[in-house]
Order: C-alpha cells, then sequence, then structure tokens
C-alpha cells in the first residue's frame, strides 16, 4: 500500500493505492497521523480509493477510527471512486452508511457538509 496526502480547495486529499488491509494499516494509520498533525486546521478528508485494490476489515477499521479524529474536530472524511471489491466490502459490512460515498473527488470535495 502506497498513500499520498495533498490539500484541495482547502480539503485533504489521499490517495491509497494498493490494497487497505492488514499489512498495510499501520502505514496508513501512521502517514494519516502525522500529515494531520501537520495540517491541524484541515478538518475534511477524501480518501481517493480509485487505484485501492481491496479493503479487509482492518482497513475499515482504521478508516473508522480516523473518521472519529476527524469528527472529533469537526470535519468528515469521504469516499470517492471506489472500486467494486472495496465497495461490496462497504455494502456487506453496512460502512456505507457511516462514509458519504462519492463517484468522483471532484464531487467528494464540493459537496456541503
Amino acid at each position: 500500500m502506497n498513500m499520498r496526502m495533498e490539500i484541495r480547495n482547502g480539503k485533504g486529499v489521499a490517495t491509497v493505492n494498493g490494497p487497505l488491509n492488514a499489512a498495510g494499516v499501520d502505514t496508513f494509520r501512521e502517514q494519516m497521523q502525522k500529515w494531520m498533525a501537520e495540517h491541524e486546521t484541515i478538518e475534511q478528508i477524501v480518501l481517493d480509493a480509485g487505484e485501492m485494490d481491496y479493503i479487509d476489515s482492518a482497513g475499515l477499521g482504521v478508516l473508522i477510527a480516523l473518521l472519529k479524529r476527524v469528527t472529533e474536530r469537526g470535519g468528515d472524511i469521504r469516499i470517492a471512486r471506489l472500486g467494486n471489491k472495496a465497495r461490496m466490502v462497504f455494502e456487506i459490512t453496512r460502512a456505507f452508511k457511516i462514509f458519504e460515498i462519492f463517484d468522483t473527488v471532484e464531487e467528494a470535495l464540493g459537496a456541503e457538509a
């Protein structure tokens, strides 16, 4: 799993490349925590999942933990470009009720909170 972070329209965009699973959650968590510490004013984060191959329960768990931290700041996390395999995990676990899911990063960036 590789990821990159950037700021667009005053919001954080995290692009995940590869699977977000048990093997990569520690790296994901550490990079997100470091980035959030460096950008304390950023309240909204869009996870660009277009290059994310797969997500398992560990990956979903780290996203939920991250959502908790971001909502404590008054923000939220939006998911964009969710692929079929990952979308199936979100549907089976009903995680789509927790996260707002958008077809594109631009839609996620432009949506009102």
